[in-house]
């Protein structure tokens, strides 16, 4: 991968439902996050936000630099794992050595791919070279799908030769764009290309129709379609297209990274360096990290120490949908922002709030919905759920209903699902059944007596 990670201090724990498509272009913007410690480098993050957690199988996008090295103190991320996941490392200036617990020692220059696999588990560490005076480029992550999130590791280099069209120059290093084909090897159908356009240049591209597609400007601005992207920002289209419209408005060189594939059509539970499909999953491989185990291999060469995992949230990661997309007949106001505008990236949270007997989830502080319980002996009667419209089709009620039952069983409670939605959620997750006791009439004949 690029020479970073998603070391953040705190870091968001994200269940991501495959994305939906949209009618126009969406712009998000990065927010920017600080990787590796004191000296930390900062970069700037568009995937995964709440606008959008994946497009294609990408889901994972940083954009760091140009950083001047004797500045920064150079780049020295230590030895770090990943689970479910490919990491894709692409430069536009520098030089940063790659070990990996697969006997990899690599160099990544710039207009060189180097992809490695993290499948059930890899460590690496990444150092920027005596000779690099700036660091510049992207990382990126691609999820693994079900039938090969245990892949074995594995590790692959391309140099793409560059394809000149109508005033740009393409390098394309995943997939297939204007005549010019990738030899790597993914586990799903991608793109990935760098495009570099010249003042002025306008290009026509032909995709890939069953794509989505992100268009991520390093230099200059770009429009796509009919919507102008800023640097650092990312320009999201739907599947549907067969043409992709690029012209660089600036008067100056522009440079972009343009991503692709079909929807993901998998939900996934990311966390710090680890892919997963449960919070089980997540725990595990920290676990299996911090106690050292085999799963991950051991980094020959270099000499610092290895790099610890933070701290799980005192929660169940739980699931955090893609808002709503956008259609031919409109957008939900209350699910997206004005293209170009960001988006706040607080994780939506759950409490108890014992006086009102109830779960309130909160979005960046506002209570966005609740369910609501009455307790009966060793029973925790659940008896009704809502979201508010505001807040509708996001994946709340599922967020709050799942970190209610596990508070619930986790104080001794036995769940009594007299909401309907509480009942069918049980229906769908059979972890809670154990824990669920019928509805008879006597409960029903308490409740109204404990209501009234």
């Amino acid at each position: 991968m690029v020479p970073l990670s998603n070391v953040e201090a705190e870091p968001t724990a994200i269940r991501c439902d495959p994305p939906g498509g949209a009618s126009q272009v969406e712009v998000l913007t990065a927010r920017e996050v600080p990787l590796g410690g004191p000296r930390a480098l900062k970069v700037r993050r568009t995937l995964p936000q709440r606008a959008r957690t994946l497009i294609g199988a990408w889901c994972f996008a940083d954009h760091y630099g140009p950083v001047e090295v004797p500045a920064s103190g150079g780049m020295d991320l230590p030895t770090h794992p990943h689970t479910g996941l490919q990491t894709v490392s692409w430069l536009f200036s520098g030089e940063i050595e790659h070990r990996d617990s697969l006997g990899t020692h690599a160099l990544i220059r710039p207009g060189e791919l180097n992809l490695m696999t993290g499948g059930r588990g890899i460590c690496h560490s990444e150092v920027s070279t005596p000779s690099t005076t700036v660091v510049h480029g992207v990382q990126l992550w691609v999820a693994l799908p079900e039938a090969h999130r245990d892949a074995g590791r594995a590790f692959q280099h391309h140099a793409p030769e560059p394809v000149r069209i109508d005033g740009a120059e393409l390098r394309v290093f995943l997939g297939t764009l204007a005549g010019s084909t990738s030899p790597v090897q993914t586990f799903t159908p991608l793109l990935g290309a760098q495009i570099d356009l010249e003042p002025g240049a306008a290009i026509s591209l032909t995709v890939d129709p069953a794509f989505e597609h992100g268009l991520l400007v390093d230099a200059g601005n770009v429009r796509l379609g009919d919507v102008l992207v800023r640097p650092s920002d990312l320009g999201y289209t739907p599947r549907g297209a067969d043409t992709l419209t690029l012209v660089n408005e600036s008067d100056a060189p522009a440079r972009a990274i343009l991503l692709g594939g079909p929807p993901f059509e998998e939900a996934i539970v990311m966390w710090w360096n680890f892919i997963g499909r449960t919070h089980e999953d997540i725990v595990q491989a920290r676990n299996d990290w911090e106690a050292v185990s085999d799963r991950f291999g051991d980094v020959d060469g270099y000499a610092g120490k290895r790099l610890p995992a933070p701290a799980l949230p005192n929660a169940v990661i739980t699931p955090r949908a893609n808002p709503p997309r956008r259609t031919n007949q409109g957008t939900d106001p209350a699910a997206t922002s004005k293209a170009g505008e960001p988006m706040n990236e607080t994780a939506p949270t759950v409490e108890r709030v014992d006086i009102e007997h109830r779960y309130a989830i909160l979005v960046d502080g506002e209570r966005a919905g609740f369910t609501a319980y009455r307790d009966r002996g060793d029973q925790r009667v659940f008896y009704h759920t809502e979201v508010d419209k505001a807040f509708a089709r996001q994946g709340l009620a599922g967020q709050l209903v799942q970190e209610a039952l596990e508070d619930a069983r986790e104080s001794g409670k036995r769940i009594v699902p007299v909401c309907p939605y509480v009942a069918r959620f049980i229906k769908r997750h059979s972890e809670f059944e154990d824990a669920a006791d019928p509805v008879t009439p006597d409960v029903l004949e308490w409740l109204e007596k404990a209501l009234a």
